[in-house]
């Protein structure tokens, strides 16, 4: 759970952290060397710092090779690196039992997914359980279930899928009506941390309270590991079972991501199926992002991203062209409930997302307009998502309402 999104002015929060976050702007190359644009599409792909792109170097220039394969001196160290971020990931995310838990390398978040859809799941299940899954977020986190469906009604297995019920007034997670379809046999929930398109922590801890302690729940945190606190500890942190992120989105190579799996209900996670090389070049990438997370601080990376969406979205509101998709509350400057997330998506009443994009982009802007990947919605209902990160700056926020504003 995170509490940083409390944001009432934007202004102060912002000028309490601009001499921390400059010098951090700084160690992003690609972002120093292209002044004239501002990259507001983090939750698709994150910059990566300077320490990274070293740590990826050496690698490569100094031990490159297999992992687990070999016997001599660059494979063993190889190896060893493999074994010391599996370990860091477990650290970085505060398992308090580490000995217990598992980190399994992936390409992404949505192989991940689907890894434990295909390869735990099934053996969790028997004929008449039920699984609760949401199918208003992201794509990655509902096909994965559903095609576990489809694979145990091949072998006889009838498995009832439930939808994760939402609030209609805030978008989060409804965890009363959670708690009236949660049943005996249910046996899974998967969830989102932060929503990919509206920006809002999705609040787990009280699905935990709404179904129980029996219940193995599976977080997509594409969107909340490299950008705010993520804690999976005993006390205080979330309660979850599998914990599944993109290493692309927390400033390491694209082809990475991690599956922690916590190995307190159900069966013992193991992937099937023979494990291939992997991306060594991308998880040396992970340990050096997540050594850089750890120096730069998420909590203040959050504070950070929170008040510039917060700018963001309190100049929108103030434009009558414009809909800000997700809870309307969370707009307001006084708002008593949380902010967006360093994410905010939004329409113009009649310019097309896709057309706004390429205007936007003129003005050297680069955002995402489409329908995000979004479970649900069809292609019609296209909008454009603003991203940040720790090298976005007050400027660049003032700069696009600037151009916003124009086209009123």
């Amino acid at each position: 759970m995170t509490e940083l999104a409390q944001v009432a002015d934007p202004v102060a929060e912002i000028g309490q952290l601009a001499a921390w976050q400059r010098p951090l702007r700084e160690q992003f190359p690609l972002v120093v060397r292209n002044p004239e644009l501002a990259y507001l599409d983090s939750a698709a792909t994150a910059q990566k710092p300077q320490a990274v792109l070293n740590a990826v170097q050496t690698y490569l220039t100094t031990s490159n090779a297999n992992a687990g394969r070999g016997s001599y001196p660059w494979a063993n160290t190889t190896t060893a690196m493999v074994e010391r971020t599996q370990g860091q990931v477990k650290e970085f995310l505060g398992d308090a039992d580490p000995s217990r838990s598992s980190v399994h390398f992936t390409s992404g978040t949505s192989e991940g997914l689907r890894t434990i859809a295909r390869d735990w799941l099934p053996a969790l299940l028997c004929d008449g359980d039920e699984i609760v899954v949401p199918f208003g977020d992201h794509q990655a986190n509902l096909a994965p279930w559903l095609e576990t469906r489809e694979l145990m009604a091949r072998q006889g297995v009838r498995i009832a899928v439930r939808e994760l019920p939402y609030q209609v007034s805030s978008g989060d997670y409804d965890p009363r009506a959670l708690s009236r379809i949660v049943g005996p046999r249910t046996r899974f929930v998967a969830a989102t941390h932060v929503h990919h398109v509206y920006g809002a922590d999705m609040n787990i801890h009280r699905l935990r309270e709404a179904i129980g302690p029996d219940v193995a729940i599976c977080l997509d945190a594409a969107q909340s590991v490299g950008h705010l606190p993520v804690s999976v500890a005993a006390d205080g942190g979330l309660d979850v079972d599998f914990l599944v992120f993109s290493g692309h989105k927390a400033l390491a190579l694209p082809g990475t991501g991690a599956i922690w799996a916590r190995g307190r209900r159900g069966p013992e996670f193991r992937p099937g199926g023979w494990q291939g090389t992997p991306n060594t070049a991308g998880i040396a990438s992970l340990a050096a992002a997540l050594d850089w997370l750890d120096a730069a601080g998420t909590d203040r990376i959050g504070r950070w991203t929170t008040a510039l969406a917060a700018l963001l979205t309190d100049g929108l509101t103030r434009m009558d062209a414009y809909e800000v998709l997700g809870c309307p509350t969370s707009l307001a400057a006084a708002s008593a409930v949380q902010r967006r997330n360093g994410i905010v998506t939004f329409r113009h009443r009649e310019i097309g997302s896709q057309d706004l994009g390429f205007i936007l982009f003129s003005h050297g802007f680069m955002v995402r307009c489409d329908d995000h990947c979004q479970a649900g919605p069809s292609p019609r209902d296209a909008s454009v998502r603003v991203s940040l990160h720790v090298h976005n700056t007050p400027e660049e926020m003032e700069k696009l309402l600037a151009a916003l504003a124009e086209l009123q």
